[in-house]
């Protein structure tokens, strides 16, 4: 008793509870603590004497340690309530001042998770339609070549190799290889042209003309054959046949190209067979006889004038190729978003490839900063590079291949060290 009206020990807690009840509690515990009755305490000496209430001495001091310890209850009680009050203050400035961030805080967190699930959606309905266009597709996996990267040292190259074929699938010739190279490193596309009547090394065979590796074993000896003579990593190919090629042409709108009389006339000549085969009158699409200069071609049109082998050499029959190529992958942009159909039923079905479905996401996924890279064109072997020469009766190109992989390593993969 006496050592808590004095502040010590506190036999009867009342930690936690409001003013009025830590008071109350202190008025029922604390004073049962004391041996007298209260009344008998409190009430004035006259009143104890009449009712022969004699005080002693132990009530008198019980007396002083009780109104001490009341005096203290009600000094730390107030101190409590000041730095209560202070607290309270404070807390009150800081959420008026932090309150409004917090609200602009949740604001842009909502908006970031909406960006985030359009994202997602946006991803899964890409996912949806290239998975959708792949399917359209041939697809052959090449055993000796699975497993091995799309890309090497920043560049994805791919072959494409346009055959004769009027179906789907491996049969036919291989009329055009175009050896299609994207690099990083240079920011660059590169669509070189590999003549086919380039003596080559063939895997497993004697030495040939280039294209004979693509009769002997199809895509994938062709793909080794190319690796071989000139040194570059070539793991993936699109084989293109002849309605695939007049059907991209058709799905972008037609390509503008310059056109000499004697090349009209030769368009006009292709298209003989090609109505033929597709069982159209013998003049469909024909060009006007007396027509040159810049025209607008369409698919058929376009096929007839890329196939042209009589009008310079071979290295003016796959420049004609490139020029229709690159004329209807600058309208491929706008071709996606005009005519996705189109494309895709047009062009898909004839394409046979051993591109895998998520190597084709991932490079849909580039086209944003492929498109902003420099198209360029040529052809292997390059000019002075080559002689003219007849090998087992065969008439070929010789070619310096020392050269040619010097341009290949200096052109696409960006090494300047390598002689001009």
């Amino acid at each position: 008793m006496r050592e808590w009206l004095s502040g010590g020990a506190r036999p009867c807690q009342g930690r936690g509870r409001g003013f009025e009840s830590r008071l109350a509690l202190f008025m029922s515990s604390g004073f049962r603590c004391i041996r007298k009755p209260l009344f008998c305490i409190l009430e004035p000496m006259e009143s104890r004497v009449e009712r022969g209430c004699a005080m002693k001495k132990e009530d008198a001091s019980d007396m002083e340690q009780m109104q001490k310890g009341l005096e203290l209850f009600l000094q730390q009680e107030m101190m409590g309530y000041e730095r209560k009050k202070v607290r309270a203050g404070r807390k009150a400035g800081s959420g008026r001042k932090k309150g409004r961030p917090k609200r602009k805080k949740s604001g842009v967190r909502k908006l970031l998770i909406i960006l985030l699930l359009l994202m997602v959606a946006a991803g899964g309905l890409w996912y949806y339609i290239v998975g959708a266009a792949y399917d359209k597709m041939i697809y052959r996996e090449t055993e000796q070549l699975t497993g091995e990267p799309l890309t090497e040292e920043g560049v994805v190259n791919i072959l494409l190799i346009g055959n004769d074929s009027r179906l789907q699938g491996e049969d036919g010739r291989s009329d055009a290889m175009i050896l299609l190279s994207i690099s990083r490193k240079t920011k660059t596309i590169h669509m070189t042209s590999l003549l086919r009547d380039m003596y080559v090394e063939i895997p497993g065979h004697d030495g040939n003309r280039l294209n004979a590796a693509y009769a002997f074993g199809g895509a994938e000896l062709l793909l080794e054959t190319v690796k071989k003579n000139l040194g570059i990593e070539v793991n993936r190919y699109v084989l293109v046949n002849f309605q695939a090629f007049a059907n991209l042409v058709d799905a972008v709108g037609g390509v503008e190209l310059e056109l000499t009389n004697e090349e009209v006339q030769w368009v006009n000549a292709y298209l003989n067979e090609y109505n033929l085969l597709e069982g159209k009158p013998m003049d469909t699409d024909y060009l006007d006889t007396a027509a040159s200069g810049l025209l607008y071609l369409n698919g058929p049109q376009a096929l007839a004038y890329s196939r042209n082998r009589y009008i310079g050499t071979d290295f003016g029959r796959t420049e004609r190729q490139r020029k229709v190529l690159s004329g209807a992958i600058r309208e491929l942009p706008l071709t996606v978003v005009t005519n996705p159909a189109g494309l895709v039923e047009g062009l898909f079905p004839n394409l046979t490839t051993n591109l895998t479905k998520g190597e084709c996401l991932r490079l849909s996924l580039m086209a944003g900063k492929i498109l902003t890279y420099d198209l360029v064109q040529g052809s292997i072997p390059l000019e002075g590079t080559y002689k003219n020469v007849s090998i087992r009766g065969m008439a070929v190109l010789e070619v310096d291949y020392g050269q040619n992989k010097a341009y290949i390593r200096r052109q696409i993969y960006g090494d300047e060290g390598q002689p001009q």
